[in-house]
């Protein structure tokens, strides 16, 4: 890529992580986090601070190029919990990063969410269609994404928002508030039932971080600024296939079990990438079945 120096803020997590491991053969990475842990490359510049700390982040953002904006609190049960400090961190971290970003004349690509669109009314979804979040998160998102698209009109920030999907592969951590499919492979692996929220009929779009990667980096380099793009695959998968297929991947004989559905539950889910393409040149390249043999290959 053109740029010579990044910014990755949330480098030390699962996208900002695998972002690093792309670009620091390319460029020279700074990463900002507020736990950058031990998996960041030693040969990457490390800053330990939050991204609303105005000093810090203006000291890591002076100089570069592009600042690949990946800092979040993700979790949408923990955003209806805590509200006020899903919000400060998702919205107001993205414009302290936008406003550093404006003071150095940096690029901004950072990271939206299908959650913008809340529940829609069809699929596939498009970036035309109605924007209705329905948790906090969401909402803090769509913020984020609205101020992106702003700071170009208003100030000449150069910027571009991608809307993951549901973004899943290696280096994605268990526990509550994991993607569905590394929680569907650590039941598997261990045996237990694979927990399936209501029917099993909800479908989502289940794009690989590989590719989510490649949107990043097509956006670093793209004339069309000022915008928002769908990251998915174009693809979506019910739940109860999903289970299926992780179990049959595994090689488990773990059942699958079914619970209550839960509040708000969107119930299908898949993105028109058709913008992306055009305007990026973005092509997802990896399916779900080549995704998840990278998850359980030697498991």
């Amino acid at each position: 890529m053109d740029a010579q120096r990044v910014l990755v803020t949330g480098g030390g997590g699962f996208i900002g992580g695998a972002l690093v491991d792309s670009l620091r053969g390319d460029t020279e990475v700074t990463v900002l986090d507020t736990d950058p842990g031990t998996d960041v490359p030693t040969d990457v510049r490390t800053i330990e601070a939050d991204v609303r700390d105005r000093e810090a982040l203006d000291e890591a953002v002076a100089g570069v190029d592009v600042v690949f904006h990946q800092a979040a609190l993700v979790s949408v049960a923990d955003s209806v919990a805590r509200p006020l400090e899903s919000h400060s961190v998702n919205a107001t971290g993205t414009l302290r990063v936008l406003e550093a970003a404006r003071a150095h004349d940096a690029r901004v690509v950072l990271a939206s969410s299908a959650a913008i669109y809340g529940d829609p009314d069809g699929v596939p979804v498009a970036e035309t269609a109605a924007l209705d979040p329905t948790s906090p998160y969401g909402l803090q998102k769509l913020a984020s994404d609205h101020y992106a698209r702003l700071y170009h009109e208003l100030y000449g920030v150069e910027t571009v928002a991608l809307r993951y999907f549901n973004v899943y592969g290696p280096g994605q951590t268990g526990g509550d508030y994991a993607g569905v499919i590394e929680a569907f492979l650590e039941q598997a692996r261990a045996g237990d039932p694979l927990t399936v929220h209501g029917d099993g009929g909800q479908t989502r779009d289940f794009v690989h971080v590989d590719d989510v990667v490649r949107a990043n980096r097509l956006a670093a380099e793209t004339d069309a600024v000022g915008a928002g793009y769908n990251v998915g695959t174009g693809e979506s998968v019910t739940i109860a296939e999903l289970a299926e297929r992780v179990r049959a991947a595994v090689g488990s004989d773990s059942p699958i079990v079914h619970t209550d559905a839960r509040e708000g539950d969107v119930r299908h889910s898949r993105a028109d990438i058709s913008r992306a393409r055009a305007d990026l040149g973005y092509e997802p390249t990896v399916d779900l079945a080549a995704g998840l043999d990278t998850l359980t290959r030697g498991a």
